[in-house]
């Protein structure tokens, strides 16, 4: 299939540039698989789609400040540094913007001097290589500079909102790792969870560290080219003894988002059963294939021809979750990350 087959038509101004003030007040689509129709419905609905003995499914990976801003040692130019992942101490991936002019040996400074970083090497690949500066307390400084790795389509002043901060995290994020947040984890209160709790819904969190590969641009002409880059993740015993228990007792597995689900399906086996595991998810999602263990998911709305709505459109069908993304545009849901969000049942 070509990647045409995947757009649809978004004014900009249904692109949410911010969170609602409470984060449950989103509006949400349930779309049904069976039937294929759709029913709009607000996310504080999400209990009445449950039943006791379902299971639901959560991403904790926790957005670290992964953009940098720094300049150029000796000529003082600006640039703009996107944390990948760690692969080796002090090692990083990084994008680097403008990235085509620095040369394997070219240093960044960040802050005030007190962290340094220099080009491993030359021009060519997108994703390049940064050794930084043995520092003390690197990942605090870090942490200090750093700023939350909003998507392009979130535009903010230079500095951006302190808000986003806690705002573009879920509230049940706590394994450090991720360079974007799991979207559709964001509507989740504590109270919701405690009110699905007491419905008999079990809750389990798994992790997978949103990398570079779930926002990478689909760079291909036919999608059965296109391969998402490998992702790190962890699926303990305890959840996947709960997770397996659950469904051999007829629970549906509802995922939480696309990583979660990308996750799921890395670790599940030929008959749907999940196996514990701590590794690199390199599973790719897209139309034509078929799931062995996720029955449900809870997902925002994404960006048209992107690694994303390939796997959504794998799990609901392209026709179906084109025509449901046409009927939000014209209802004027809101979009993308602080967007609302889709039940796909």
């Amino acid at each position: 299939m070509h990647i045409s087959e995947f757009s649809y038509e978004l004014p900009d101004e249904l692109i949410a540039q911010e969170p609602l003030a409470d984060r449950d007040a989103s509006r949400m689509l349930v779309v049904d698989r069976q039937n294929k129709g759709w029913t709009d419905s607000a996310f504080t609905s999400l209990p009445t789609f449950l039943r006791k003995g379902d299971l639901l499914v959560l991403n904790n990976t926790r957005v670290f400040p992964a953009r940098l801003p720094g300049r150029r040692e000796g000529s003082g130019g600006q640039v703009e540094v996107l944390l990948v992942r760690e692969v080796e101490p002090l090692v990083w991936e990084a994008l680097i913007r403008p990235g085509h002019r620095l040369k394997a040996g070219a240093a960044i400074i960040f802050g005030d001097t007190r962290v340094r970083a220099e080009v491993l090497d030359n021009p060519g690949n997108e994703i390049r290589q940064l050794r930084f500066d043995r520092v003390e307390s690197l990942q605090q400084s870090l942490d200090a500079l750093g700023q939350m790795p909003l998507p392009p389509y979130i535009r903010r002043p230079e500095g951006g909102f302190v808000e986003d901060r806690t705002r573009y995290q879920t509230v049940f994020a706590c394994e450090r790792g991720a360079i974007a947040a799991p979207t559709a984890g964001l509507h989740f209160t504590s109270s919701m969870l405690e009110v699905l709790r007491e419905l008999g819904v079990e809750i389990v969190e798994i992790t997978l560290h949103v990398g570079y590969g779930t926002f990478e641009p689909v760079r291909v002409e036919e999608i059965e080219d296109h391969e998402v880059r490998d992702e790190s993740f962890e699926i303990s015993p305890r959840a996947a003894s709960t997770i397996n228990e659950k469904r051999q007792a007829g629970g549906r597995l509802v995922a939480v988002g696309t990583t979660t689900t990308r996750a799921l399906e890395s670790a599940a086996d030929s008959s749907g059963v999940i196996n514990a595991t701590k590794g690199r998810a390199s599973l790719t999602i897209k139309p034509g294939y078929s799931f062995r263990a996720v029955d449900s998911l809870l997902t925002n709305f994404h960006l048209p021809r992107s690694s994303l709505l390939l796997l959504v459109s794998a799990f609901a069908g392209r026709d179906l979750v084109l025509n449901a993304y046409r009927h939000a545009v014209e209802a004027r849901y809101r979009f993308y990350s602080y967007g609302d969000c889709m039940l796909i049942i």
